[in-house]
């Protein structure tokens, strides 16, 4: 084993740390997808935009979804694509899997029928990346917080208060911080 080598957070997820200043992710929660050696990337799970995902997709990707789903903003990087996200029946017909039988769809695959062999589903534009390297710094100076993923997050109505209960989730002193205000100062 290479000893230079990160530790993998694919299909963990990153919750932002109450002192990450970046707006960007601002009380984020990040499903992570691939994280190597050469780079990282994820999806913010906790960003609906004022977009209804069927309108903004092909109809047999579209069809995949809730009709009132939002489109999700995924993350900074390249906010046109399109990335989405299932619980699939049979893992090997997802483009990749982010953890458990949660994947993502392949848009050029087998769409016809794919509604009826998955689950939950949520498109994101756009996605969260980090040059090699970079994302085990920000570990390293405590901007994330490791936390296990469920198919519950990623599907999650409430999104709103995601970033709560996934710190809530960890226990101990993570409780206390999942309660802090949006703005301390406030308190």
């Amino acid at each position: 084993m290479d000893d230079d080598a990160p530790v993998s957070r694919e299909g963990r997820l990153l919750v932002a740390a109450p002192t990450l200043v970046d707006p960007h992710f601002h009380r984020a929660v990040v499903l992570m997808l691939e994280h190597t050696a050469e780079g990282a990337l994820g999806l913010i799970l906790n960003r609906p935009l004022d977009l209804v995902a069927r309108d903004t997709l092909p109809e047999d990707l579209g069809g995949l979804l809730p009709e009132v789903d939002h489109l999700h903003e995924g993350g900074p990087v390249q906010p046109d694509a399109i990335i989405v996200l299932a619980e699939f029946d049979d893992p090997g017909e997802a483009a990749g899997i982010a953890f458990g039988q949660v994947g993502i769809v392949d848009p050029g695959g087998e769409l016809v029928g794919l509604d009826e062999r998955t689950g939950a589903a949520r498109a994101f534009g756009g996605y969260a990346g980090w040059s090699g390297g970079q994302l085990e710094e920000e570990i390293a100076d405590g901007a994330w917080i490791d936390a296990p993923a469920t198919v519950g997050d990623v599907s999650s109505e409430d999104t709103g208060h995601l970033w709560a209960d996934v710190l809530a989730r960890k226990g101990g002193t993570w409780r206390i911080i999942a309660r802090m205000p949006v703005d301390p100062t406030v308190n």
